[in-house]
């Protein structure tokens, strides 16, 4: 029988936190007992783990003593706070906040695209940023076949990435514009709630994810850059993949939208071979029937684990390369079940201490 953890949920009440809860109880991480954790504001507030109904808490630096397995999910600077503090305590924890992503002796990991990666950890690994996560699960499997030298990705992510209250802001600017009213004056959130100006996203496209920087691109696009080659080649600041992003919140509330144009490093690759290796890739679904509008939509992805890659299709201007439409949960293979599922593979591969 498989060993038996303490695990403790960080920020259990936010929209990924409830869905780590939900996640971990479908896992095969075999729970001795669960703490769920959070705010005082959250504190007192019920939440159910395999039928049992649990009191959330109050984090306080005590909170870890005993605990094997954090998942935390509460934002950076809370991340930042407690997670050394878990450490300290004897804790693994898996954090799905940018909070550590970029620091070099922190694994960051996709499990099916690096899990050698966790070998390496010191108590903390990092969950990569969500669109990060789907661009990786279909772009492995052809860096591996046929080599990677360029990535342009523009991405189309779900209100939900931006928190509940963004999601929540996004159907009140929605129905206000239905009801013949003016959407600006529901928009406090979007593009990013620490930035001068909020525009509605409802009926919109927001160019703007996280927040601008000097150099002309978001934070957001400098994570996509960085963490791809974090992931793939093992150094954030290489030059052996080109990458360049364009991130767009778009008004869909939940799972993000992708347009990957890339380059291979074969030739002789086609567009078939692409499909193929794709589909035999674990945890990736091909949905490409162009005869029969056969593709990915966020609306069919809500809900499910998988990565869903389609419209897979060759330039004929470029010899080598190709584009994609790849679509995902952001909420779980791009947060939640990506976080249970480094879990797993912590248990699998006998890392679950540090």
């Amino acid at each position: 029988m498989s060993k038996s953890y303490n695990v403790a949920i960080l920020g259990a009440t936010g929209a990924v936190g409830r869905r780590m809860i939900e996640q971990l109880a479908q896992s095969t991480i075999n729970v001795k007992s669960l703490k769920l954790l959070a705010s005082s504001r959250s504190a007192g507030t019920k939440l159910e783990f395999k039928g049992q109904a649990l009191t959330v808490e109050e984090t306080t630096p005590d909170s870890f003593n005993g605990i094997d397995l954090v998942l935390s999910s509460a934002g950076g600077s809370v991340s930042k706070k407690f997670l050394p503090e878990a450490v300290k305590r004897g804790a693994v924890c898996v954090d799905n906040t940018s909070a550590f992503r970029m620091e070099e002796d922190v694994p960051l990991v996709v499990p099916e695209v690096n899990p050698d990666a966790l070998k390496g950890h010191h108590g903390i690994i990092a969950n990569p940023n969500c669109s990060t996560i789907q661009m990786m699960m279909a772009l492995e499997p052809v860096r591996r076949k046929f080599g990677l030298k360029q990535i342009i990705v523009s991405t189309y992510q779900a209100a939900s990435g931006a928190g509940q209250s963004a999601l929540n802001e996004m159907k009140q600017e929605a129905q206000d514009f239905l009801d013949g009213k003016d959407m600006q004056a529901d928009a406090r959130i979007l593009p990013t709630k620490g930035d001068k100006k909020h525009y509605p996203l409802a009926f919109n496209l927001l160019p703007q994810i996280d927040v601008l920087e000097d150099s002309g691109y978001s934070h957001e696009e400098w994570k996509m850059i960085h963490e791809t080659k974090k992931i793939m080649l093992g150094d954030m600041n290489s030059d052996k993949i080109k990458v360049t992003a364009t991130c767009v919140r778009v008004p869909v509330p939940i799972a993000h939208g992708e347009s990957i144009y890339f380059m291979v490093e074969d030739t002789s690759a086609t567009a078939q071979d692409i499909m193929q290796v794709v589909a035999d890739f674990p945890g990736n679904v091909l949905e490409d029937d162009i005869k029969h509008q056969i593709y990915p939509q966020p609306i069919n992805a809500v809900g499910k684990r998988e990565t869903f890659v389609g419209r897979i299709r060759p330039d004929y201007e470029n010899a080598g390369a190709f584009n994609m439409w790849v679509v995902s949960d952001n909420l779980l293979k791009g947060a939640a079940w990506n976080t249970v599922e480094i879990a797993e593979y912590l248990d699998k591969m006998d890392l679950l201490h540090q």
